[in-house]
């Protein structure tokens, strides 16, 4: 059964009516097929209308939905001969990040994400998609094995930051993301970053400082959750909805500010509701953006993405 969010309630109360009217007809009743085209029709006039005008909070909570789309279901519709490598080849391996080798649309590639999960157990399992710094480390292995065989990177960003435990910052967690941001840029090969739900902090920068950045229509990206950043600023997370208006982490304000390249589009209603046609959007905008990498030199591709970055803070952009 879907999941529906708060402010789609009319919606759903359309869609329960058409459900129940399903359920009631029967062979030889009265055909109530125009009564479902009617209700259908409006239920699709309703969510078009909502979805026109998201507040950057509806966004936020589009961008968590639990069933849209996540990383590993992105590579298993996009990759073939996925070939997956595990370990950090120092500690452990973290599942949080899911990684390897294998063939986008006949070319071979390199492909990294940020794996939540989709149920209880699964989420557990990639500890909600937060990862430690053996997932960074392991991350930058499978960059640098990527530059050695000419491998283009394709990296799917769903994460609201990483791990924030003792533990994690015991074993360096901010260094080895730091070490993830270095080894972005300086990949000899052609990366590709792509926020598919999530990109909170430096946890998704670690994946995402590439050639070309993308956004789905309905994620979200940036320094902080707006619950972290109400509760510093208004010391109260029920601020959260003011803090998203104030913090431009929409794609449509990044596209605009300049700090993304490009903003996929999601079917009426989110990628949640249609997910094979977001992934195929998906896949044509990343064949969109790889193709003019394909063939440009080490040197270039570096330079191009430093200054790419460093273009970021410089005054009067946007």
């Amino acid at each position: 059964m879907r999941q529906f969010l708060e402010f789609e309630k009319p919606v759903a109360e359309l869609e329960s009516k058409i459900e129940e009217l399903r359920r009631m007809s029967s062979p030889g009743e009265i055909n109530i097929a125009d009564e479902v085209a009617r209700l259908s029709a409006k239920a699709d006039s309703q969510l078009r209308t909502l979805y026109a005008r998201l507040t950057p909070w509806q966004k936020t909570l589009v961008a968590r939905h639990a069933e849209r789309p996540k990383a590993a279901r992105v590579i298993a519709a996009l990759i073939t001969d996925f070939t997956p490598l595990a370990g950090d080849r120092a500690f452990a391996d973290d599942a949080a990040i899911i990684g390897g080798m294998g063939r986008f649309r006949g070319q071979p590639v390199m492909v990294i994400g940020t794996e939540k999960g989709t149920d209880t157990e699964s989420r557990i399992k990639y500890n909600f998609g937060m990862a430690k710094p053996e997932g960074y480390r392991k991350a930058r292995r499978l960059m640098e094995l990527a530059g050695r065989f000419n491998l283009p990177i394709l990296t799917f960003v769903d994460t609201s930051g990483a791990f924030p435990g003792i533990e994690a910052e015991a074993r360096g967690q901010a260094e080895a993301i730091a070490r993830g941001i270095e080894a972005c840029l300086s990949a000899p090969v052609p990366l590709i970053a792509t926020i598919i739900g999530e990109g909170g902090s430096g946890g998704a920068i670690a994946l995402a400082a590439g050639n070309a950045v993308l956004m789905m229509e309905h994620a979200i990206y940036s320094v902080i959750s707006p619950e972290g950043c109400a509760s510093i600023l208004w010391r109260d997370a029920a601020q959260a909805p003011v803090a998203a208006e104030a913090m431009r982490l929409t794609a449509q304000d990044l596209r605009r500010l300049g700090l993304i390249d490009e903003v996929v589009a999601e079917p009426l209603g989110g990628a949640h509701r249609d997910p094979e046609t977001a992934i195929a959007n998906l896949g044509n905008a990343l064949a969109q953006a790889l193709e003019p990498l394909k063939f440009l030199a080490p040197e270039s591709l570096r330079a191009r993405r430093r200054e790419k970055f460093l273009a970021m803070g410089r005054l009067g952009l946007g």
